[in-house]
């Protein structure tokens, strides 16, 4: 099978990552596989390599750490066989503000947000050099639904959510496919270092791993821009995403709104 280029996937030794990296190679790229363990890196190479035949290289990286980030940016910058970017690895927790410590919370806008904006203009840039690329971002329904767990990490999803839609409209027209994919509680270890392991969940609401993936896959096949793996009934984000844009014309005005006249 003719390579479609390669694929820099964050996150990639375990869970989601590791299972877009077996997907994304069945599908003809090659890959370049970053998390921190190099020895679950190496397994799942070999593993992926010798199933497909593809080439897959792994680049150990704490993407919480500014030199490990910058090792993958380099990469990304100057490697032009890359064609797509997985923005997989994130951080998250289940607990209050109140019962949250800050530094934890600063670690996973660092991880969920800094990283991934960096890696993707380390990206972007030479996808429209060549015409195309593709950037996946996973993001989590809790983007569009922050009540539902820890507000800052909805906050960072959110912003996946926003960026992923701003590089859809500022790359139009330019080969560039960019989609934020939004999970529900899926069965990852993701629950576990959360602090709530993913059998307390409901058994109903958790989709497993493999089908979350080919999920999103298929919706970036057919052309979404945000893709909700569980989401039954499409018009729903429809109407919501209508609803959003009716805003627009309305967010700025040379006056306030007459609701908020102050009447003497």
């Amino acid at each position: 099978m003719a390579t479609k280029g390669t694929a820099l996937i964050t996150g990639a030794s375990t869970g989601i990552g590791a299972i877009y990296a077996d997907r994304l190679a069945a599908r003809g790229y090659d890959l370049t596989l970053v998390a921190r363990n190099k020895n679950k890196l190496q397994s799942l190479a070999w593993e992926i390599s010798h199933k497909t035949n593809r080439s897959v290289e792994v680049l150990a990286a704490d993407l919480g750490d500014a030199a490990d980030l910058a090792s993958v940016e380099k990469v990304l910058r100057e490697d032009a066989s890359i064609t797509a970017l997985v923005n997989n690895a994130g951080i998250g927790t289940h607990t209050t503000l109140l019962e949250s410590d800050v530094d934890r919370m600063e670690a996973m806008v660092r991880l969920n947000v800094t990283a991934l904006m960096r890696l993707t203009y380390a990206a972007v840039p030479g996808f429209v050099a060549r015409g195309g690329g593709t950037v996946i971002n996973i993001a989590s329904i809790v983007a569009v639904a922050p009540e539902l767990l820890n507000g800052v990490y909805g906050g960072t999803k959110a912003f996946v959510q926003a960026f992923t839609t701003s590089l859809n409209h500022e790359l139009a027209g330019r080969g560039i496919r960019a989609q934020a994919v939004l999970p529900g509680a899926t069965r990852t270890d993701f629950w576990a270092l959360g602090g709530l392991p993913v059998e307390n969940l409901p058994t109903e609401i958790v989709m497993p791993a493999e089908d979350m993936v080919d999920a999103a896959l298929a919706g970036l096949d057919q052309g979404e821009t945000s893709t909700i793996p569980a989401l039954r009934d499409v018009e729903l984000w429809n109407d919501y995403q209508a609803a959003r844009l009716a805003l627009g014309p309305q967010l700025s005005a040379v006056q306030p709104a007459a609701r908020f006249t102050v009447i003497a």
